[in-house]
């Protein structure tokens, strides 16, 4: 129901840095539901990378805890994911999620959100 656009993916050396955004068309969304990004490379399924509440609650999966940061904007109409010292096992389509405005919990289980972008490809060269 809700529209989410992820932009600010691209190709970038190893080491390097992206910040992936993502914009939702109704305004509260990302201000008032948990939040998610997701990343699933050719072949594999997809995983939780990190979520974050509308308290500013996070949960960030081990393989990427130190390097990636998730955050909103001061106003909580953007979401972000800040990726540094980026690695060749990065390179993944990256989504943005929401979950339903009842659901309360942080998770990082894909089946767990009900709204999601269109993907936006990130891509670290060795």
């Amino acid at each position: 129901q809700v529209q989410l656009q992820e932009s600010g993916g691209g190709s970038v050396q190893a080491g390097g840095s992206l910040r992936l955004s993502c914009a939702a068309s109704e305004s509260t969304t990302i201000s008032s539901s948990i939040m998610g990004w997701f990343r699933q490379a050719p072949g594999k399924e997809r995983e939780g990378v990190a979520c974050i509440s509308s308290h500013g609650l996070t949960a960030i999966a081990d393989s990427v805890k130190g390097r990636f940061t998730i955050s909103r904007d001061n106003a909580k109409t953007f979401l972000y994911l800040e990726m540094n010292s980026l690695k060749p096992d990065d390179t993944a389509m990256y989504y943005c999620a929401a979950r339903g405005w009842a659901d309360l919990s942080l998770s990082l289980v894909p089946d767990d959100y009900s709204d999601w972008g269109g993907g936006t490809q990130v891509t670290v060269s060795s």
